[in-house]
């Protein structure tokens, strides 16, 4: 596999981009290039390498510039991509988190349905109803950018973004998905809550989800809604019980 091109940042990281535009595609090399080189880091073929990260479309390799050059890091980077097979990707967990679409919890749902000409229920079956993949971690610490949303629910983000969005938004845009983890500015369409803490300091890795993971969302209704609020303000949600299999 090679990449597109090669970006350095200074003297301290480089990065590789591996395609142009968002989507299943990007994910996919973007996931096997970064398993590529986190084995190639471990096995001692990338001397200097400190950590290997991922975004979209792309991979950043950060490194010790006293114990390599970008010359070599990159030429080493090349070597070892030449034997990686597109497609093959982390072993990503599977996750199944409850979201309420309904009253406070989706205060744009009804604007939702008139826009895109669809019936709230239907809208709320479709979005329920696409398992979503998690393509990188941005924006606010633990937030998912998860894709790809079915075209009937795609539109551009809100004409005039909210100066708070609450915690646990689950929201659309451009043909994705987030959920927003703390209360938040925020510009993207919400069509229902998720009471699922999504990023914890005191974790070992504090990010609940991570790139290469898979949500699907299961509706619930505004009695387990508010349940399950005031179980996390309590702080008896443990979330690993919404991963499928029952847990790390």
């Amino acid at each position: 596999m090679q990449f597109l091109t090669a970006r350095p940042l200074a003297d301290a990281a480089v990065t590789l981009d591996f395609a142009t535009s968002i989507g299943v595609a990007a994910s996919a090399r973007v996931h096997s290039a970064l398993l590529c080189l986190r084995r190639g880091m471990g096995a001692g073929l990338l001397p200097g390498v400190t950590e290997v990260t991922s975004a979209f479309c792309s991979v950043t390799i950060h490194y010790d510039c006293l114990q390599t050059s970008q010359e070599n890091l990159i030429t080493g980077a090349t070597v070892l991509l030449e034997k990686a097979t597109v497609g093959e990707r982390p072993e990503g967990r599977v996750w199944d988190l409850p979201c309420c679409y309904a009253g406070d919890a989706a205060p744009d749902l009804a604007d939702l349905a008139q826009r895109l000409g669809l019936d709230e229920a239907d809208i709320a079956a479709q979005h329920a109803g696409t398992p979503l993949v998690v393509y990188a971690l941005g924006f606010l610490p633990g937030l998912p950018f998860m894709g790809d949303l079915p075209k009937a629910l795609a539109l551009p983000r809100r004409t005039e973004p909210r100066t708070q969005v609450p915690a646990g938004s689950v929201a659309i845009a451009n043909g994705l998905c987030v959920i927003y983890p703390w209360v938040s500015p925020g510009g993207w369409h919400i069509l229902g809550n998720c009471p699922v803490p999504l990023f914890d300091s005191t974790r070992a890795v504090p990010a609940l989800l991570a790139a290469g993971d898979t949500v699907g969302f299961r509706a619930i209704g505004p009695e387990e809604h508010a349940d399950l609020c005031a179980a996390l303000h309590a702080g008896r949600i443990d979330p690993q019980a919404f991963l499928r299999g029952g847990g790390a």
